[in-house]
C-alpha cells in the first residue's frame, strides 16, 4: 500500500461510514517468516487454531522466534456487526527453522 491509496482510503472510510480515521496510520515493517492461519469462528475458539498451528511448526523443522517478534492477530470483521460463527481473523505466529 502506498501513502496515496492509505489517505484515499481514509477519505473513503469517513465518507461513506463517517468515521474519524486521524488516528489511523500507515506503517511499513518487515514481518520476516510466520506461519498464519485464516480463523473463521469467535475469538473463543482460537486456541485449538493456534495448536494446529503448533503442530505444523514443529512437524515442518520451525520453532518459534520470539525474539523481538510477537504472535499478532489482524482482525478482519467487526465485532458488533458480525455474528461470532462467521468472524475472520489472521492469527500470525512468527519462526525461524530450526
Amino acid at each position: 500500500m502506498t501513502p496515496e491509496v492509505f489517505a484515499g482510503a481514509c477519505r473513503t472510510v469517513e465518507e461513506k461510514k463517517n468515521l474519524d480515521t486521524s488516528k489511523a496510520r500507515l506503517e511499513i515493517f518487515a514481518e520476516g517468516l510466520c506461519v498464519q492461519c485464516m480463523h473463521i469462528g469467535p475469538f473463543d475458539d482460537e486456541p485449538a487454531a493456534i495448536e494446529m498451528m503448533d503442530t505444523f511448526i514443529r512437524e515442518n523443522g520451525f520453532v518459534h522466534d520470539f525474539a523481538g517478534r510477537r504472535h499478532h492477530e489482524i482482525y478482519l470483521s467487526d465485532p458488533r456487526k458480525t455474528d461470532p460463527a462467521k468472524m475472520k481473523t489472521i492469527l500470525r505466529i512468527p519462526v525461524r527453522k530450526a
